[in-house]
């Protein structure tokens, strides 16, 4: 006999840990969590420390590992995807960066179809709700929220630095990037408290798993949805090797823009005629299952330090012992921080209403994975990249088995506003480091590197050198339309009953930034839907809008 709860949430993380928590505060319901990863113990260093996020990545024990199929304008290449394979999901391994969006994001989604309620002023009071903003609360920023979020220092000689060229080179500065002004430069607000990594699991889940009426369940690898007829009745799940049945009232799918579609169609919902090639029974017609696909490259360009004031000994093997005992003992030193902790928005040209291109600054010359250039030494560099990429991807699974991944396309730089925003964000970045408040660590640049100097050059060097954000979204767009999956007042999928979507999948467009903090507001306004409360109030506040500045 298979047991019965309200809510079965599959996936707990970012979405799933909001959802979770939020539902089971009604203590009159029943709410089961079931996680494929494993749990976030509180002793594991490679996820609490906020120094040590490049370590998950690549490792099979928390991250899903995809790769996409290869790109055809990126010279055939695999992009190496990571997804948490964790409690707190992507929130437990990402680079802890906490980001909106621009307001203008939201204006966008709320001009689509049936997407009235999706507006700015709309979202803004469930990103106040959610949210603790040491740098201080305003009619922007909350300060009663779970998420407590620290504003990163950036007080280095290299980010003075940094701060300088930027207004050299022309460009504002800003209070907050998740403020009235998006656009300019600024510090960076980070999931990061008090030394540690604050997690979706660390800040909802974990408080609410006291509660009698929760029950999460890690290492539970949901293999397919249970309907009768187009309802959703519960779901199968395999665990230790052994298959397990849940009845639920309610199913809800907070996998991620990656799992979310794969379980879907797996379990017969999306594109029919791909549906009956794998033999698998069609439940529901839905060809935007898993089209869609959206994402953020990205590129590192590096410059050599010639004064050593960057974070390169923080990677030396004999150092690391002293840093990691402070990090133990105090929560303080090189490890108590992601180092992210300045960038800004800007537009690369005058046709674009908001900034089209994202900065991070970072102290040092490394890799996502933590590889460093050459045979290393100090140096600096900027992340940058095109934010509303105009190319789409498809997410296709390739069979019925749940642990087989799917194929995922991409098609970046596939589109010609793809290739003009890239040429200029490298542009853009060279003439910032280039300025003379860096005059006097300018090194030299180690990448792309003064050979590369043309449009097509640069081209090709991003087609062979830029890896993804980790920001993929769209796969189960919400909206009312054809291609729409997931209604956006209720997040039921379209054709089905007692069937939700809750996670970035339903992103109709990627926003602006990184988009862990869309997804909590997503989830945070989905809570309310599924337990019947009212929407929140529409804020009555005013934001930069560049056009609107221009006389």
């Amino acid at each position: 006999m298979s047991e019965r709860f309200d809510y079965v949430v599959v996936g707990g993380g970012s979405a799933g840990s909001v959802i979770a928590a939020r539902l089971s505060e009604d203590p009159q319901v029943r709410v089961l969590v079931l996680e494929a990863g494993r749990p976030d113990y509180r002793w594991d260093l490679l996820i609490h420390m906020p120094g040590a996020f490049s370590m998950p990545i690549g490792n099979r024990h928390y991250d899903w590992m995809y790769e996409s199929e290869p790109e055809p304008h990126m010279g055939g290449r695999k992009v190496y995807h990571a997804r948490g394979k964790v409690l707190g999901g992507s929130s437990s391994i990402n680079g802890m960066i906490f980001q909106r969006g621009n307001p203008l994001d939201y204006e966008r989604w709320a001009a689509d179809p049936g997407m009235a309620t999706w507006s700015y002023l709309h979202c803004l009071p469930y990103f106040r709700r959610m949210e603790t903003c040491l740098a201080g609360s305003d009619e922007f920023r909350g300060d009663r929220g779970p998420l407590v979020l620290e504003r990163g220092p950036a007080s280095s000689a290299l980010f003075a630095a940094f701060f300088a060229a930027v207004q050299q080179a022309g460009h504002p500065l800003t209070e907050d990037v998740n403020g009235f002004k998006q656009e300019g430069f600024a510090r960076f607000d980070r999931n990061v408290h008090n030394g540690r990594r604050l997690s979706a699991a660390r800040a909802y889940l974990h408080p609410a798993m006291t509660r009698p009426n929760l029950v999460v369940t890690t290492r539970a690898l949901v293999t397919s949805i249970r309907f009768d007829g187009t309802r959703a009745v519960g779901v199968d799940y395999a665990k230790q090797g052994t298959s397990h049945r849940v009845d639920a009232g309610e199913v809800i799918l907070c996998g991620g823009s990656i799992n979310t579609p794969q379980l879907l169609q797996i379990s017969g919902v999306g594109p029919a005629d791909h549906l009956r090639s794998l033999g698998i029974d069609v439940v529901v017609d839905s060809p935007g299952v898993g089209a869609n696909l959206q994402d953020h490259l990205e590129v590192y360009v590096q410059y050599a330090s010639t004064e050593p004031v960057s974070l390169y000994p923080a990677l030396r093997w004999w150092n690391r012992p002293w840093i990691g005992l402070q990090w133990l003992l105090a929560k303080r030193g090189p490890a108590a921080s992601n180092h992210f902790e300045a960038g800004g928005f800007i537009r690369s040209n005058d046709d674009v209403d908001y900034p089209n291109l994202m900065f991070h600054f970072l102290p040092l010359a490394v890799r996502y994975d933590g590889s460093v250039p050459g045979e290393g030494g100090h140096g600096y560099q900027i992340h940058v990249g095109p934010m509303y990429s105009d190319s789409r991807g498809t997410l296709m699974v390739r069979s019925a088995d749940p642990t087989e991944k799917p194929a995922l396309r991409f098609n970046y730089l596939s589109t010609p506003q793809d290739r003009r925003e890239w040429v200029e964000a490298v542009q853009i970045a060279r003439h910032i480091l280039n300025q003379p408040a860096f005059a006097k660590f300018n090194g030299g640049e180690i990448s792309p590197g003064v050979d590369v100097t043309t449009d097509d050059q640069i081209m090709e060097w991003v087609g062979r050198d830029a890896e993804t954000a980790l920001h993929p979204c769209g796969t189960a767009k919400m909206g009312t339309g054809g291609d729409a999956v997931v209604d956006p007042l209720s997040f039921m999928v379209h054709g089905t009953e007692k069937l939700r979507v809750v996670d970035a999948s339903i992103m109709p467009y990627v926003t602006n930034g990184n988009i862990y903090a869309p997804v909590m507001m997503l989830a945070e306004r989905a809570a309310d839907a599924i337990a019947g409360k009212p929407l929140l109030a529409e804020a009555g506040v005013s934001y930069y809008k560049h056009r609107e500045e221009t006389p």
